[in-house]
């Protein structure tokens, strides 16, 4: 409790000075609970409204995919490159050092694997979100594909409830079903049936007319990197989806199956945040590359 001895009177009351009403610099996310906005802000660079997502939750579908056979030696060394992490709470328990302060976007469903029928998800506890401090969750919606898209989306619906009771904003991963079409009017579709059930960030793929996909969605978009490309391929993909408006990427593979990971997330920090071209971002990727290069020891010629 605060002395009662020698209080004073309030005298800078700031008059004449109006109060601040700025407007949060997300689109779409203005009228959200500061909690959300707040865990929002750990995630999108304020400066440049876009993040640079890593993402590592290719594991519970696919198992020791290439490049993650060890979280601990292939991940953790690129989270401080990182605006945020994509990971199973699993991963991230056991692999991620709790001194990491990179915002988590914990991966919250769980389900099938390529060895069956995928997505046939279910939610982990929102507990388990909490006591990882997540800022993020994020859930799968198989759009159009017939026997998981209402579970899924049922799924998601249930999350964003579990997100606005506690202040953690909700992405919503795109999946594309064996029949549909990888276009912009599948991924438009996709990304605004997201945002239509309360998803504060849409994750998606990038495609012809994605310009249009961003429009439509009233939400920041950031773009899956999707398979492995060469780097400059990557790059370029970084590239145009900014171009058209993305906020940002979440990138996996062709990060962590890089040549030299640490090199390629700073070249897509550098496409995201500071709007360099494919072509020098690709410089920048070869320097740092060199930079790491070992030394290659002389060979004493035989005489």
């Amino acid at each position: 409790m605060a002395d009662l001895d020698d209080i004073r009177d309030g005298k800078n009351f700031g008059l004449g000075v109006a109060a601040k009403t700025e407007g949060f610099y997300l689109k779409g996310l203005n009228n959200s609970d500061w909690g959300l906005k707040n865990r929002l802000s750990r995630i999108f660079n304020k400066k440049s409204g876009r993040t640079v997502m890593l993402a590592f939750d290719h594991g519970f579908l696919m198992g020791p995919t290439s490049g993650l056979e060890r979280i601990d030696l292939n991940i953790a060394p690129l989270a401080e490159y990182a605006d945020c992490l994509m990971g199973t709470r699993g991963m991230i328990r056991t692999s991620i050092p709790p001194t990491c302060t990179k915002p988590v976007c914990l991966r919250t469903d769980t389900g099938t694997t390529i060895l069956t029928e995928m997505n046939h998800n279910v939610l982990i506890a929102e507990q388990d979100a909490i006591r990882m401090n997540a800022a993020a969750m994020a859930a799968m919606l198989s759009v159009g594909e017939k026997g998981t898209e209402d579970k899924t989306i049922a799924n998601f619906s249930r999350l964003v409830d579990i997100g606005m009771t506690y202040g953690i904003p909700v992405m919503g991963v795109t999946a594309v079903g064996k029949d549909m079409a990888r276009d912009a009017r599948y991924f438009g579709l996709a990304s605004r049936v997201c945002a239509e059930n309360g998803a504060s960030i849409v994750k998606t793929y990038y495609s012809e007319g994605f310009e249009k996909v961003v429009a439509c969605c009233p939400v920041p978009v950031v773009i899956a990197g999707g398979k492995k490309l060469p780097e400059l391929e990557a790059l370029e993909l970084c590239y145009n989806a900014i171009q058209c408006g993305a906020a940002g990427v979440d990138m996996g593979r062709n990060v962590f199956q890089s040549e030299n990971p640490i090199a390629m997330i700073q070249a897509v920090g550098g496409v995201v945040h500071d709007n360099l071209k494919p072509k020098e971002a690709f410089d920048l990727y070869n320097t740092l590359s060199a930079k790491k290069a070992p030394a290659k020891k002389a060979v004493a010629k035989k005489k």
